[in-house]
């Protein structure tokens, strides 16, 4: 095709697709978080949707701060490349974390210092992933790259959604398998699939972490763009 959807150079480029498999990793952990989690903390802690909404709020918190700081002060000087898997590593810790909740544990202690991690690393994770992808494509690319952050990030949320609701109904069937079905051995059974997600999540931010490494280049580069200069503007 001499005029392609998506132009093989908006993907092959080493840093712009490194950017686009760290917004897809990122959705499909982050949205494991949101749903169990959620589920935990109202099922299993019994918190109303409120309690939830504002348990959630110190992650929004750190994301907006990470998000801020790399964008504005960091980014420009180190480039992606330590920043994205930095902050792999760090929603990797914290989802590790989540993974000692029981029916009865506290969320001071067991759920908001994960809740910082994940929002730290996720922060770092989108900024400097979405500027990066963004950043050097020609005018006529410009739309082209934006859509596939967009893309990245629905497809890995819905295949990461998907695959943990597996894995997590899996664990918790295991559980009950052979036992006499009681209110607390089901609450016991939902807390083992939601600790067995959240192990599979911490893997996608390791693995993640690895594969942009591996990707993204070192040191900050100049702006590069692709395929033929735009016309100049005719003049009256």
């Amino acid at each position: 095709m001499t005029q392609p959807l998506l132009p093989l150079h908006v993907v092959t480029d080493r840093d712009r697709g490194g950017s686009f498999v760290a917004v897809g990793t990122a959705g499909a952990g982050i949205f494991g978080v949101f749903l169990f989690l959620t589920f935990y903390l109202q099922d299993t802690r019994g918190l109303t949707a409120l309690e939830t909404g504002l348990a959630f709020l110190p992650m929004n918190v750190s994301v907006i701060a990470a998000a801020t700081i790399v964008s504005i002060r960091v980014l420009a000087r180190t480039g992606p490349r330590p920043l994205i898997p930095a902050g792999m590593a760090s929603a990797a810790l914290g989802m590790a974390l989540l993974t000692r909740i029981g029916v009865d544990t506290g969320y001071a202690t067991h759920v908001l210092p994960s809740l910082i991690l994940i929002g730290l690393g996720f922060g770092a994770i989108i900024a400097a992933s979405i500027a990066t992808a963004t950043r050097g494509v020609a005018p006529r690319d410009s739309g082209v790259a934006s859509a596939m952050v967009s893309t990245s990030q629905q497809v890995g949320g819905s295949v990461g959604t998907a695959l943990l609701s597996t894995l997590a109904a899996s664990a918790s069937a295991d559980f009950v398998a052979g036992r006499t079905a009681a209110p607390e051995l089901l609450r016991q059974a939902a807390v083992e699939g939601y600790v067995t997600a959240f192990w599979w999540a911490a893997g996608l931010f390791a693995l993640g972490a690895l594969a942009c490494g591996a990707l993204l280049r070192s040191g900050v580069r100049p702006p590069v763009t692709h395929g033929a200069p735009e016309p100049a503007p005719a003049r009256a």
